[in-house]
């Protein structure tokens, strides 16, 4: 095996590092031996990672020493409740970790976040490990230190920054995803490109075949999505600031999930970034920020790369403009009632707006449902 590619996240005491690469979950137990020598391993995962998965993990570890128990939940975003926050927490304990030990979130976004939370507050405060297994965690979710649950009111309202102290990202289980998964991962990656990287963007638009079919470019795709991930993570840890801009095409997608009840039949979380950017780009050339061609190019590249685009690919349909208004006003990027969206100049440059006009918002919105029905006509 070639060797990863290793991203530093600059945290001070709380630095860390994400290994990028094949074969790094057989490596596993040598890597978490190397960060807690002796530890005992609490691992969380979900029904559908522990069949595929959790044997080539648990070899590793009974190869380093490790001693290890597992939890396994549902697997779905349906898992991200206070009921399964519960189970997992009594879980933990159970298990008789103690402060000094691991928790290993081994899964996708939802098991990451579930697994960081719990890690968060159990014993108030374990040291965790990620591990996660799509391509929508390697590049976002696991990177950062954002957990958290769902409430009844919105999605991740509930939660703690809490940092990994490692994160290593098999780009191999990768094989095991479904072609729908891998695309909606496919979105964070896009995204990091039309935060602030209009070459990244390029490249993608040139090179999203090869990063599709594994190799060398699928690699250097994940690992550019943390470097940059990474830097804003370093420069602002706890989004009071530049980190905001992470969440571009994050207020309409989460507005979309949250109007399908978090149906993963409907719509998943990547399909509504998906969306939601383009939303974003049309927004803004609406607002005459950026030029009409802009949203046309982010939208041509989703939708070439197998990924919906518009509101009215949503199935069952995207709700009215005011569900999707109710649904962004509990968003987390609301302050004192006026709306905070991120915006864009074009590719590559995207900015924080703090003072959005909720009436433009719901126009725009009217708009685009109005334009689905009569498509869907």
């Amino acid at each position: 095996m070639s060797q990863p590619i290793v991203v530093p996240v600059a945290l001070g005491a709380r630095s860390y590092e994400i290994a990028i690469g094949p074969g790094l979950l057989a490596e596993a137990g040598q890597r978490i031996s190397a960060l807690a020598p002796k530890a005992r391993l609490a691992i969380v995962t979900d029904a559908n990672v522990a069949a595929l998965h959790l044997a080539t993990l648990t070899a590793s570890l009974d190869a380093a020493g490790l001693e290890h128990q597992t939890i396994t939940v549902a697997p779905g975003e349906a898992s991200k409740s206070f009921a399964t926050f519960a189970e997992v927490c009594e879980g933990l304990i159970a298990t008789r970790v103690e402060r000094g030990d691991l928790v290993v979130a081994f899964g996708g976004g939802v098991i990451g976040d579930l697994a960081g939370f719990a890690a968060a507050a159990v014993r108030r405060g374990m040291r965790f490990v990620q591990i996660p297994t799509s391509l929508l965690a390697q590049v976002d979710s696991s990177v950062g230190g954002k957990t958290g649950i769902n409430s009844r009111h919105g999605k991740n309202l509930v939660g703690a920054f809490h940092q990994p102290s490692l994160v290593l990202a098999d780009t191999q289980v990768l094989d095991t995803l479904s072609r729908r998964e891998f695309r909606a991962g496919y979105a964070e990656v896009a995204k990091y490109g039309l935060i602030n990287d209009a070459p990244f963007f390029h490249w993608l638009e040139n090179n999203w075949q090869d990063v599709m079919a594994g190799g060398p470019a699928r690699v250097e795709a994940i690992a550019t999505s943390c470097r940059s991930k990474a830097g804003i993570v370093a420069r602002d840890e706890t989004e009071t600031g530049e980190r905001a801009l992470l969440n571009l095409g994050h207020t309409f997608g989460h507005a979309l999930e949250a109007v399908t009840g978090y149906n993963s039949a409907r719509l998943v979380h990547g399909e509504g970034v998906s969306i939601g950017m383009v939303l974003a780009h049309e927004f803004s050339a609406r607002l005459g920020l950026c030029s009409q061609e802009t949203p046309s190019r982010v939208a041509a590249h989703l939708a070439t790369a197998g990924l919906p685009t518009r509101i009215d690919q949503v199935p069952g349909g995207a709700g009215t403009a005011g569900e999707l208004m109710n649904a962004i006003l509990q968003d987390k990027k609301v302050k004192r009632g006026k709306l905070t969206f991120i915006l864009t100049h074009g590719i590559g440059e995207s900015f924080i707006a703090n003072d959005v006009d909720p009436s433009a918002v719901t126009g725009f919105l009217e708009e685009k449902l109005a334009g689905a029905g009569k498509l869907g006509a």
